[in-house]
């Protein structure tokens, strides 16, 4: 009993001297991870249209600039900006038809559930499927 009490002690002890312990990232570990499907479609280049998966946090899927995609939701994230939010209905847009693309993105984003379409009807729509380049793929305007 006293080996026991005697460890217990010498471990506490070491413990203490080693400093306390980095928190742990237990909302990181808790919540789902980063995975987007992105569908992409009408843009007028057959080889953008399709279906693509994108996962960060470690950059995976079959998206084709899967590396500059997660950089730019990080980027987008980092300034306090939600990529996937809608166009104000209060906002004046310019009367600008930005061809018929299409890309509807769905999944999960910093553990809120995404399920977001993006077209290029208008100046504002135009502006919001281009901030979200290389996610999305260049449209023609």
């Amino acid at each position: 009993m006293l080996r026991l009490a005697a460890f217990a002690v010498t471990s506490a002890l070491a413990a203490a001297a080693a400093g306390p312990l980095p928190p742990l990232p237990l909302e990181r570990l808790l919540s789902t991870p980063d995975r987007l499907t992105i569908a992409v479609s009408d843009t007028g280049n057959p080889r953008t249209d399709g279906e693509y998966r994108l996962e960060c946090d470690p950059v995976g899927g079959n998206h084709p600039k899967a590396e500059d995609a997660c950089a730019r939701l990080d980027a987008l994230a980092k300034e306090g900006k939600d990529p996937f939010a809608p166009t104000s209905k209060r906002q004046m847009c310019t009367m600008v038809d930005g061809g018929p693309a299409t890309a509807r993105i769905t999944g999960t984003w910093h553990g809120k559930k995404v399920d977001a379409t993006f077209r290029r009807r208008n100046g504002c729509d135009i502006a919001r499927w281009k901030t979200l380049e290389p996610v999305l793929p260049s449209g023609r305007s």
